[in-house]
């Protein structure tokens, strides 16, 4: 049977394909296909690209560099754009940057200019447009710390949108961007700080140090799975059994790995996922898992920690082609 919608979308996207895995697509590995396809490698691709989906009716999601993402493995039915506006432009101490372009290649063009600001993100496989979306942060930086201003496409009016830092209404993990999905990142101005190269290089060091040590980095992940909780635990109870929650308390954030490990959750499987021995808040891939086993292990150490702290977690990560999260 012909897909009459298929052919429309060739008409002026004459590079969209077809049924592609997405699992290629992610650092999980895990994900069915796209129904329908296309890399947008400039402003113009992505807009057109908008529109026609805008036209056709057709559901879009817009994927950067499946790292904080989870894609069910009944796949998108849909039109996926992956973004790979990667242009990367220095002026002084401002870069301008597309949403495509890739964490670790701008922290290290960064360290060759001169520039600190962005050694926490060499070890990240992402972009800066996934970044910016979730306001990603490590090493006590974050990345709403560096941006000056952001372009993005509103795809409800098909209109060029920019925005000052402040009006991203960037918080732990989140942006305006996370929060209104019509908002697509385009690109970004990102204002670094002037340092010795060898001091710059020496940090990066240091913090792929620590990844290698502290993180499952043998197996494919998604990162960090829930965010840090900010609520103080009260419970005198708890604070007796857990007295080192007083000082978390005193920090305003008790780490997620911290309460998934006190659930006795550490190396704990379903089918072939797991969450990590090395780092309690990473659920990794073991080779061949599927959606539904990450998605039972987020459940139950929600659950358990819910059950045992009072807690509920927070998902970081994005899920799509799910019906529930």
């Amino acid at each position: 049977m012909k897909d009459e919608i298929f052919q429309k979308l060739k008409e002026e996207l004459p590079e969209v394909q077809k049924g592609v895995s997405l699992k290629n697509y992610t650092t999980y590995k895990i994900g069915g296909p796209a129904k329908y396809f296309f890399i947008a490698k400039t402003k113009d691709d992505l807009i057109t690209a908008v529109k026609v989906a805008k036209k056709l009716k057709l559901p879009i999601f817009i994927l950067g560099g499946g790292s904080n993402l989870l894609i069910s493995d009944k796949g998108f039915l849909g039109l996926v754009i992956k973004i790979e506006i990667s242009n990367i432009k220095f002026e002084k101490n401002k870069i301008a940057v597309g949403a495509g372009a890739s964490l670790v290649k701008l922290a290290y063009m960064s360290v060759e200019s001169g520039l600190s600001g962005f050694e926490w993100a060499a070890g990240i496989p992402g972009t800066i447009g996934g970044a910016i979306h979730g306001n990603a942060h490590a090493f006590g930086t974050k990345t709403s710390d560096l941006v000056k201003s952001i372009e993005a496409v509103d795809s409800k009016s098909l209109k060029l949108k920019k925005f000052t830092n402040g009006q991203c209404h960037f918080s732990l993990k989140n942006s305006i961007f996370k929060k209104n999905k019509n908002l697509v990142i385009v690109s970004t101005i990102l204002e670094l700080k002037e340092e010795k190269k060898e001091q710059i290089k020496n940090r990066i060091k240091e913090f792929l140090e620590h990844r290698r040590t502290k993180h499952p980095m043998d197996f494919p992940s998604a990162g960090s799975v829930f965010v840090n909780s900010m609520v103080k635990i009260k419970d005198k109870k708890l604070l007796e059994k857990f007295p080192e929650i007083n000082e978390y308390n005193k920090k305003g954030s008790i780490p997620s790995w911290y309460l998934i490990h006190k659930c006795g959750l550490s190396g704990k499987k379903i089918g072939k996922a797991q969450i990590s021995e090395k780092h309690c808040n990473f659920i990794i891939n073991l080779g061949g898992a599927k959606a539904g086993d990450i998605v039972s292990l987020i459940n139950l150490a929600k659950k358990k920690v819910k059950n045992n702290f009072g807690i509920s977690l927070e998902s970081e990560i994005q899920f799509l082609g799910f019906n529930k999260k």
